[in-house]
């Protein structure tokens, strides 16, 4: 059987489970999020870094395709008339080494070294050529062995006439090609077949060092730039874990949202709710005999509640939860109006007792005799209703004008399972009770040496010296019947006469009832 402190360990464990997948969903939603932003964003740098390589190379060679027919103009004219210009439009080209003139495959002037008589095909094998040619390659005249960029003007058809410009870029590779750790491990500038890295030379091939590839050409000339990486994504993964204080931040701050919003929706304080506004409370009714005439008197209001979600709930279960939720209030004032709505059903007699439990919080500011005349008074009620105030709260709460209150509008206090909660005769004197019910713990311990047996004795006694009305609940057995009956106590309730049942039934009950009897 469910109890009370199972429902309320099983909604807390739903509202932690929700909390937990809250707290894990958010520390990977932010991680997933850093990671995705800042893969993003090694993936624009990496971009930016191999585009500004490029356009930084196409600003250093477009100069010199600018100078082309300037300097193609040159070629075939004499060294010493033309040493002078040469080296001036050298000079205005920042990063050329130096210009060299071709004609009939023989270099015979130099802007650095003034007239020669040198074969180009010595200097460099791949000319003369009759097309244009960009070539990463070594100085074999100046500066010999270092890394130098040629650009071939052919100024013949044959080719063998032409313009070779030698571009330092070694000098200014620390500019182009210069790696960005840890996003950039190295770049190459590959022209042709060659490849040229900062502070690593001229080669034939691309060193493969397991990294990531981005390759970027340019769009006027021939070369392209090429920037190693361990890639976007491993760098972000890496980064991971700088991120995780934001990932642990976030997680808690999700998680105590989510541990609000979870506390009126996974609560059991929210099935009442749903049930009160839902209907899903169902009233019964325990009828109470006169012993002594054989008849029904009146009835204790019960209520039961089949959930539709978790099936039937036992009021030991709902009501303890109810109390401690502050749920009580609602759910007496829902038996008040529905117990309002079916008086048809129980005899028109004002001698006949109503009872219906009310929590001793329902007495402060006035909130019992404001639910009372909203809800019974308004129906113009014949029968006796009687207050049937729980031992479960302190009973201090009680408002002792509210007790005169319900004196006056003739209705009946009595105190429910008397000798079991926080009641004693201190409280007897000051509320003045109508009625005392002895709970069923006394009424089963008649007949046995049990010490509660001595208790009935004294309850009875006590009542009857402060002329208080008994009723005994939980009589199952005609010895305890005959027993209450010889100590004073006519007024019965119990599975002797009948269990609770729905108060659809009464009527039929009660016709049985007076048939049997007659």
């Amino acid at each position: 059987m469910q109890t009370a402190q199972w429902i309320i360990r099983k909604y807390l464990r739903k509202r932690i489970a929700v909390c937990v997948i809250i707290a894990v969903g958010a520390f990977a939603l932010t991680l997933g999020t850093r990671f995705i932003s800042q893969r993003s964003v090694n993936q624009q740098q990496i971009d930016a870094l191999t585009f500004h390589s490029v356009e930084r190379l196409n600003k250093i060679l477009q100069p010199v395709e600018t100078q082309r027919q300037a300097m193609l103009a040159l070629v075939g004219q004499p060294c010493m008339a033309i040493h002078l210009p040469l080296r001036k439009l050298a000079v205005t080209l920042q990063t050329v080494r130096s210009i060299a003139l071709i004609k009939s495959g023989q270099l015979y002037c130099s802007s650095a070294l003034g007239a020669r008589d040198v074969a180009v095909h010595s200097l460099q094998p791949q000319l003369p050529t009759s097309q244009p040619l960009l070539e990463l390659t070594t100085d074999h005249s100046l500066l010999k062995g270092t890394p130098i960029l040629i650009q071939w003007y052919p100024a013949s058809a044959d080719g063998q006439d032409g313009v070779l410009v030698s571009i330092n870029i070694d000098l200014i590779s620390n500019i182009i090609l210069e790696p960005s750790p840890p996003l950039i491990s190295h770049v190459s500038l590959n022209v042709g077949e060659h490849h040229f890295q900062h502070e690593a030379g001229i080669t034939d091939a691309l060193v493969n060092d397991g990294d990531n590839v981005y390759t970027r050409a340019s769009t006027a000339f021939p070369f392209s730039v090429t920037a190693h990486s361990p890639g976007a994504e491993q760098l972000a993964l890496r980064n991971l874990v700088s991120e995780l204080p934001l990932a642990i931040i976030m997680s808690v701050l999700f998680t105590w949202i989510a541990w609000l919003a979870t506390a009126g929706r996974l609560s059991f304080s929210r099935e009442i709710n749903m049930g009160i506004a839902g209907k899903e409370f169902s009233l019964y009714c325990q009828p109470q005999m006169d012993a002594r005439m054989q008849r029904c008197v009146g009835v204790e209001i019960l209520l039961r509640w089949h959930n539709p979600r978790v099936g039937w709930v036992e009021p030991d279960v709902f009501i303890p939860i109810a109390e401690t939720q502050n749920l009580i209030i609602p759910l007496t004032r829902y038996v008040i109006s529905e117990t309002a709505q079916k008086l048809h059903l129980f005899p028109k007699d004002s001698d006949f007792q109503i009872g219906i439990n009310v929590a001793a919080p329902h007495f402060k500011n006035g909130r019992l005799l404001k639910d009372l005349h909203q809800h019974w008074f308004s129906c113009h009620p014949i029968q006796q209703l009687t207050v049937e105030l729980t031992e479960r709260d302190a009973l201090h709460d009680v408002n002792y004008e509210v007790r005169s209150d319900l004196g006056n509008h003739q209705i009946k206090l009595a105190i429910d399972d008397f000798g079991t909660g926080n009641s004693s005769l201190s409280w007897l004197e000051m509320l003045h009770p109508d009625v005392l019910k002895i709970d069923k713990s006394f009424t089963s311990a008649i007949g046995t040496d049990a010490v509660n047996s001595t208790v009935t004795d004294i309850i009875i006694a006590l009542g009857q010296r402060l002329n208080i009305e008994l009723i005994a609940e939980g009589v199952e057995t005609r010895e305890q019947a005959q027993y209450l009956q010889r100590h004073g106590v006519h007024l019965l309730q119990g599975y002797l006469f009948s269990p609770p049942m729905p108060l659809a039934d009464f009527p039929q009950w009660l016709a049985e009832q007076e048939s049997r009897k007659n």
